[in-house]
């Protein structure tokens, strides 16, 4: 556990100010996810593109033989050298097709493996700090017993909740009951967390394991999250489960 303590120093402030910075990335870096569906969009238009320009291909290589001059045909060289890009172009299209099905395959058996961790309560190593009925739990290895800054950003990068603690050498735990400094009782949903530890007269980032209850699964642009009310949170940075 970790105890709360009124130190105003500047060793403090910075590690505070260091904290935020963190936290206002991380969010930003969430606000990013959209971006990923765009761009899982703009694969498949490549692809819809190529496989266009593959039959056009086609159609105007076999236009090209049908209307050619007998008098004059083709050269050897020049038709051999169409006939490579029409089996090269059919191999991309046909590679990224076949790549397109595996991909979507794994992600099949993953959402399936994941549906019985749905009523689960589960931790996982990310930054995403989901909000619960108004409870949130973060935990973090303190390289040695010290201050540290948590800070705590909502989805806009916007800092509604920092503290300044003193830490325990090994694990410690804090819960954050969705209370801004300003009093303000914050809704459930999605936040982001950093926690930044004194080191001489540096800091260092420490990784967060956040905890929080599954309550569905999700199928992205980049793979399979799991919901923990309105957070989405990466199944790869799934560390264990407690059960319900």
């Amino acid at each position: 556990m970790v105890s709360a303590t009124s130190s105003s120093s500047i060793s403090s402030l910075s590690l505070l100010a260091k904290a935020s910075a963190a936290a206002q990335k991380s969010a930003a870096a969430a606000a990013t996810t959209s971006s990923s569906t765009t761009a899982s969009s703009a694969a498949g238009s490549a692809l819809s593109s190529l496989t266009g320009n593959f039959n056009q291909f086609l159609t105007l290589l076999t236009a090209q033989l049908q209307h050619q001059d007998p008098s004059n045909p083709m050269s050897t060289d020049n038709f051999t050298s169409e006939i490579a890009q029409f089996a090269g172009v059919q191999q991309q299209v046909q590679a990224n097709t076949n790549l397109s099905t595996l991909i979507s395959a794994t992600q099949s058996s993953q959402m399936t493996s994941a549906i019985g961790l749905i009523g689960q309560t589960t931790s996982a190593t990310t930054s995403t700090l989901p909000l619960q009925n108004s409870t949130a739990s973060v935990s973090f290895n303190a390289p040695a017993a010290g201050p540290i800054a948590i800070a705590v950003s909502n989805s806009t990068g916007t800092v509604v909740k920092t503290a300044t603690l003193n830490a325990a050498a090994g694990l410690n735990t804090w819960t954050w009951n969705g209370v801004t400094d300003d009093g303000t009782q914050m809704s459930d949903g999605q936040y982001s967390v950093a926690v930044q530890a004194a080191s001489g007269s540096d800091s260092v980032a420490l990784d967060t394991t956040v905890s929080g209850k599954v309550t569905g699964i999700s199928k992205t642009a980049s793979g399979i999250d799991v919901n923990m009310g309105a957070s989405a949170i990466d199944i790869d940075d799934l560390t264990g489960f407690s059960g319900s």
